[in-house]
């Protein structure tokens, strides 16, 4: 695989393998790269989990991480993101993680010599966050075929709603939408549901964050509104399945999205997911870079 740019790109196989392998790392360990490895971790938009978790996945592959912040970068001179990306090519880099606020950035880096790990790119596609979602997933059921999944909240502008459609549906499970109407995206249709009718059935509630720095929902929504309306609380919680999971992206818009109590509670996976983000992660490096002892 030369580069991991969105889910689309990836095959059955390709899905499999790269979580087969990390639930490998998960259980046995790796041991590092023989060969000396570096990357850049270009991050245009803020991240906690991502970032930090692609710099762990790093450090245990004995990887390093070359420190790039773009608020001390040519970035602030008018320095184009194709010429950033060059000049970490020609000082040695072996790879780049990447996010970025445009959607499909990369279709600018044909010219580039080094892989490219999409970490995520405007409202488009967030390819390692679908795979560690994809694994904990697999963890937990050991097949995707047929699971009922219900994707919740904030639709429109979710690279990772979109990322794991396609992912889902590629590897056989069954995907339904929740939303408030003006975060529906009107070529999915008839896959929409009232969150009530959907979660009884449900295999899957990966609930997704309210994006509020990409749109104002205040004229509309308060926290508690939401949460009432959308989110899962007590009341949805008790009419999961038994042995239904809770999933989130996260950063966690706690009593929004999903009530405070629930955030750890029994059926949710969402710390899960976090930890499983670095043998994802480790997977992907060592797809891109070739195989880690």
């Amino acid at each position: 695989m030369d580069n991991l740019l969105s889910m689309e790109h990836l095959s059955e196989a390709d899905i499999m393998r790269i979580i087969k392998r990390a639930l490998d790392f998960k259980e046995n360990g790796v041991q590092p790269f023989e060969e000396k490895k570096y990357i850049a971790n270009l991050f245009f938009e803020n991240s906690t989990r991502t970032k930090t978790s692609f710099e762990m996945a790093e450090a245990k592959l004995g990887i390093s991480s070359i420190p790039f912040d773009v608020n001390f970068s040519s970035v602030s001179k008018g320095e184009t993101l194709y010429d950033t990306c060059k000049t970490m090519e020609a000082l040695g880099c072996d790879g780049l993680v990447i996010r970025h606020s445009e959607n499909k950035y990369y279709e600018q880096l044909v010219g580039l010599g080094i892989p490219v790990i999409n970490g995520g790119d405007g409202s488009g596609s967030h390819p390692t966050q679908s795979l560690l979602d994809l694994m904990t997933i697999y963890e937990q059921f050991g097949t995707f075929k047929g699971l009922d999944v219900v994707i919740a909240g904030d639709i429109i502008h979710s690279r990772v709603a979109h990322s794991n459609q396609q992912a889902l549906e590629k590897l056989g499970a069954n995907v339904v939408f929740s939303a408030p109407p003006e975060w529906q995206e009107a070529h999915q249709g008839d896959a929409y549901r009232v969150l009530d009718e959907a979660l009884a059935e449900a295999d899957v509630i990966m609930l997704l964050r309210v994006q509020h720095e990409r749109h104002d929902i205040r004229a509309r929504f308060t926290k508690d509104d939401y949460n009432r309306l959308y989110g899962m609380n007590m009341k949805r919680y008790d009419r999961m399945k038994k042995n239904a999971i809770i999933m989130h992206p996260a950063p966690v818009n706690r009593g929004m999205e999903i009530s405070e109590e629930l955030v750890e509670g029994e059926q949710s996976v969402i710390f899960r997911q976090m930890k499983n983000g670095v043998f994802v992660r480790m997977s992907v490096l060592t797809e891109i870079l070739g195989s880690a002892g």
